[in-house]
């Protein structure tokens, strides 16, 4: 017989108050809501300048911290505004014509979350779906807890500092939400959209894990034979380069607007003590010297300890331990082969390879919920360092509408959707160019407007 447990008595969380989230084993954590920039705007000196600020940044946040990076991509439908007086009839027109057009709107948070040094390593068996763990004490001293804020608010300033991303800290009633409108943390558990309103939904993990109606699946990147053997800051979007042009783009736009389902792109980096992680992994590679007399991959598996070792002390690296996924969803299940299909082909570009999680999902989704991160099981993440870990962040967003009330109607490049876009004033004002000149060409008109 199934036995039915209510949200409350799994949850992760224990309480949110004063804009932090207190998971049950005490765990701190503060969340923002992040602006990146547009997508197709970034030259490749950005996408390298975006890259070295994140990195810059994570090696700010002190040991035994977490970063958790989610990205939202959830399907909706363009509104249409017909309320304004000062319609014309062509206005009207284009109105109705753009009206619920479909297009993958994009919301990308932010949390950072402190542990306390005396707390044992996370595994499956310590999820709050499978034991109930309240921290009886606290975890986190007040000393820890200020060093904490003190080097997330740098953290903060580092980001901002390099012109391209734009944060907001995120109150209480955003996270918990209000009698009208879910919180985050609602949000995510019942998978709704920004906008939709507040709807409970049951979460069935018995067979094939669904949210009320909605079909889940789960894939991962958190072994390290399924990561490409190369990563960047960037990479080349073939179908707007050419022999002697190359259009960029990041090295993981596939898994954000490339990628055509609802889906959550969930990124974690865990730091932990550096001279903890560099004993243990000296360790290892004695462990395996030992026993390379027996197996050519125990040989293979010291050269590459040792390398990690020596890269990570000659070139003072950050080792970290990463973990990805991509949560999917859809309300109609023969679709599921289809986003099975793009999510493969999507990590097929980067060359990962997709795996689909089963048995482990329960705990990688409640690990997702926002402030839960630490019960991210530790047998699923991976040693890398923050220089290569930060490379499989989203570093776009969708297409803005400028709030100037001057400019033209332009069209998404990927949706349709219309953006309004002041091209007279704002690209001066972010030193964009000097002039206000423009070209226009036709078919029977090619001239220079002063």
């Amino acid at each position: 017989m199934k036995k039915k447990r209510s949200l409350e008595e799994v949850l992760p969380i224990y309480k949110v108050e004063n804009n932090c989230i207190l998971s049950r084993t005490g765990d701190v954590t503060i969340a923002f809501e992040v602006t990146l920039p547009e997508l197709f705007t970034l030259s490749i000196d950005d996408y390298e300048a975006l890259h070295f600020t994140w990195v810059k940044a994570i090696r700010l946040l002190p040991a035994h911290s977490i970063l958790h990076k989610q990205d939202w991509f959830v399907r909706s439908k363009y509104k249409s505004n017909f309320d304004n007086p000062d319609l014309t009839f062509l206005s009207r027109s284009s109105e109705l014509n753009f009206n619920e057009r479909p297009y993958y709107s994009h919301q990308c948070y932010l949390y950072l979350t402190k542990r306390s040094a005396s707390q044992r390593t996370s595994s499956s068996l310590t999820s709050s779906l499978i034991k109930f763990n309240l921290s009886t004490e606290q975890s986190i001293n007040n000393r820890e807890l200020s060093e904490f804020m003190d080097k997330a608010g740098q953290f903060i300033k580092i980001l901002e500092d390099c012109s391209f991303i734009k944060t907001r800290r995120l109150s209480t009633e955003e996270l918990v939400g209000s009698v009208g409108s879910a919180g985050l943390i609602e949000r995510y558990c019942f998978l709704l959209g920004k906008d939709e309103m507040p709807l409970i939904r049951d979460i069935d993990f018995s067979g094939q894990l669904k949210v009320g109606d909605l079909h889940t699946k789960i894939f991962t990147l958190a072994d390290i034979n399924d990561l490409p053997s190369l990563c960047g800051p960037r990479c080349n979007y073939e179908k707007y380069s050419t022999d002697k042009t190359k259009f960029s783009v990041s090295f993981a736009a596939p898994l954000g607007h490339l990628l055509n389902c609802n889906h959550i792109y969930n990124q974690y980096i865990t730091i932990n003590d550096v001279q903890q992680t560099l004993k243990k992994m000296e360790s290892k590679r004695l462990r395996l010297h030992s026993l390379s007399a027996y197996s050519r991959e125990n040989s293979l598996s010291r050269d590459a300890v040792n390398q990690f070792l020596n890269e990570a002390i000659s070139q003072q690296r950050l080792p970290v331990k990463a973990h990805f996924n991509i949560v999917s969803w859809t309300d109609n299940k023969s679709q599921l082969k289809e986003i099975r299909n793009n999510i493969s082909s999507s990590l097929a570009q980067m060359d990962a390879v997709a795996k689909e999680e089963t048995i482990i999902s329960p705990q990688l989704f409640f690990a997702g919920i926002p402030g839960g991160s630490g019960y991210l099981p530790l047998h699923e993440t991976f040693d890398s360092f923050a220089e290569q870990a930060s490379c499989f962040f989203t570093q776009e967003t969708s297409y803005r509408s400028s709030l100037s009330p001057v400019g033209i109607r332009l069209g998404d490049r990927l949706s349709g959707i219309p953006i309004h876009v002041d091209i007279s004033d704002e690209p001066i004002l972010k030193g964009i160019c000097t002039n206000r000149n423009k070209f226009i060409l036709g078919p029977s008109l090619c001239r220079v407007i002063q």
